[in-house]
């Protein structure tokens, strides 16, 4: 078992969610190989078992299922007593759901943000009270430019990255005294495994919306996409600067998109702001 002693204050200790494929997997592999130390978890053992393999003591692997609090709360406390300290914790597990507002049933909104929400939650609570002792730490976690702007047929999706920079953004204010920083990472669209049937779950569809899905699919497939092995070098500025942002895009795609539809926004908002002014009233 290391110490905090024994760790170099130059090396960062990373615990990471998701990190079987997609982001988890590059940033999980990219930080040990600058010689960083890595909590590593996934579901199934197996899928980050090679890992351990090529990185022996630098990594330790756990099994975690982040819709799972007693298991969350297991495998921080395991990874703060391995390393004697955490520098960074990283929500990155998370699936899209696939589905119309009306074809998705409730249950399968509420399965989505057991993951994408309440899972990530658990880890930044189990993760916090080891963070405030130290007096340090950085919480990271895997939004999307989806938590600016909304797609049709992954609505449901989008509102999920909406409720996630939300509740960051409080946090980061909340945590700050304790010297705690917070950033949300936003990657567009990426050449990922995102887009695999195991990382989408699908609502049982209705005929009359196979059009419109099909021709939003087909618009999906024309998207430029990024390499996502260019991105370890801006996650890596984030996680060493002294004061990192709250937000930061990944890609070039991100903001122009949402530039423009903030403007909108912003023109509709004064196009109605007699009206909205006028409801203002005064209490009496």
């Amino acid at each position: 078992m290391a110490h905090q002693n024994d760790i170099s204050s130059n090396k960062k200790v990373w615990f990471i969610t998701g990190t079987s494929r997609g982001f988890g997997r590059v940033w999980a592999d990219a930080a040990l190989k600058r010689g960083d130390l890595v909590a590593a978890t996934a579901r199934n053992l197996d899928s980050i078992a090679d890992l351990k393999e090529k990185y022996g003591k630098n990594v330790l692997i756990l099994a975690l299922d982040v819709t799972k609090p007693d298991q969350v709360k297991t495998a921080v406390e395991k990874a703060h007593a391995h390393f004697g300290r955490l520098d960074i914790v990283f929500n990155n597990a998370g699936y899209s759901l696939v589905g119309t507002i009306e074809e998705a049933s409730t249950d399968d909104v509420k399965a989505m943000y057991e993951t994408n929400i309440f899972g990530p939650l658990t880890v930044i609570q189990a993760a916090l009270p080891f963070l405030r002792k130290q007096g340090f730490g950085h919480i990271l976690g895997t939004s999307s430019n989806l938590g600016h702007v909304v797609l049709p047929v992954i609505g449901y999706y989008c509102s999920s990255k909406w409720a996630f920079e939300a509740i960051h953004e409080s946090l980061a204010a909340e945590v700050k005294a304790f010297g705690i920083k917070v950033t949300i990472i936003e990657p567009g669209a990426y050449a990922t495994e995102f887009g695999s049937q195991d990382s989408l779950k699908f609502a049982a569809g209705l005929d009359v919306y196979q059009d419109f899905k099909t021709q939003f699919f087909n618009s999906l497939g024309e998207l430029e996409k990024g390499d996502p092995k260019a991105t370890p070098d801006a996650l890596f500025k984030v996680v060493d600067a002294e004061n990192p942002p709250l937000r930061i895009h990944l890609g070039s795609q991100n903001l122009p998109w949402v530039r423009n539809a903030y403007a909108e926004r912003l023109a509709s908002w004064e196009e109605w702001d007699a009206v909205s002014s006028a409801a203002q009233g005064i209490a009496k």
